[in-house]
């Protein structure tokens, strides 16, 4: 084979891998729910990390999903309720198309966004001569630098999420303490005025 032709196929190779472990974002509609599909072969690892936030980012309120992976055969091999962030990871028991789905089904909350990151690790046969070429190591390698690159993606999602709930909490205390300024003050100048009026001296003409 030609150094072109290898080269070629090893580029497209490449950025096939990596559209497909890019990170997605999606918008859950009241009692909705969103599902994709990933092809696996026997014994490959699909692996889903994901963070529920609101869209609106003055919105501190902790939202969770329902998320669950269903196998080519309808059956469920994964399935977690009431999730506001996960990083789940299943080994594919056969070939065929999988399916993932994150659920808003059992309430009505509106502005539920999920942004989750697909990655995992394709099973290579040790005896596969394939496994000791320059272009699996160079597809092993862009392998673990996009999983870097989700994991920032998600650690960066997470801290966004957290920062918000901070802030928000921060707000709140801030007015709290005011509010009881505000008590304490009027509570003041209402002892001061009682006290003035109780020893005040009334002369009778």
């Amino acid at each position: 084979m030609r150094p072109t032709s290898t080269l070629s196929s090893l580029l497209i190779s490449i950025f096939l891998f990596i559209t497909s472990i890019a990170a997605h974002n999606v918008l859950l509609a009241p009692y909705g729910k969103q599902c994709f599909y990933e092809t696996l072969n026997k014994n490959d690892e699909l692996a889903i990390s994901f963070q529920v936030g609101s869209r609106n980012p003055h919105n501190s309120e902790q939202y969770t999903v329902d998320f669950y992976i269903t196998t080519p055969q309808g059956q469920t091999i994964l399935k977690k309720k009431d999730m506001d962030h996960g990083d789940e990871t299943v080994k594919a028991p056969s070939a065929g198309k999988y399916s993932y789905c994150f659920s808003n089904e059992r309430t009505g909350r509106v502005d539920l966004d999920v942004s989750f990151n697909i990655h995992g690790v394709i099973y290579v046969d040790i005896n596969d001569p394939k496994s000791d070429s320059l272009e699996y190591a160079v597809q092993r390698l862009s392998q673990l630098t996009e999983d870097v690159k989700a994991e920032q993606g998600y650690l960066v999602i997470r801290e966004r999420t957290h920062r918000n709930t901070a802030e928000s909490t921060n707000s709140r205390v801030k007015w709290w303490s005011v509010f009881q300024i505000g008590v304490v003050a009027v509570n003041s100048i209402f002892q001061i005025y009682y006290l003035r009026r109780f020893f005040e001296v009334q002369s009778v003409v």
